[in-house]
């Protein structure tokens, strides 16, 4: 079964939450939809994708989830700048029936 980690922040890019699932869409729709009322990303109001991995196993994405967990803040926006410089919500361009995303290339004109 493959998973998924992925960063989640709120409007203001204050907040980072890594988390990990092996149902990237319905999860995804989860915060959204502040299933949990009472959860941190609840609480923070963090909805917004900015960096995903998809892994070949759940436990691999565990694996991942514990390392990013572990590292420090400025290494969490280092891997979301590396994915999503301009930190757009992702979850715009989750292709649902594929269980995949399909993300353009940045809007900066010059490349």
């Amino acid at each position: 079964m493959k998973g998924f980690v992925y960063i989640l922040t709120n409007n203001g890019n204050s907040v980072l939450y890594t988390g990990v699932t092996s149902n990237i869409p319905d999860r995804i729709k989860q915060h959204k939809t502040k299933k949990h009322p009472d959860s941190f990303t609840a609480k923070y109001n963090l909805d917004k994708l900015v960096y995903f991995e998809k892994l070949e196993t759940i436990g691999e994405a565990i694996k991942r989830e514990k390392k990013i967990k572990g590292g420090s803040r400025k290494k969490k926006i280092d891997l979301v700048n590396t994915m999503n410089p301009e930190w757009r919500d992702l979850s715009e361009f989750l292709d649902r029936d594929q269980d995949c995303f399909v993300v353009p290339r940045s809007r900066d004109s010059s490349q």
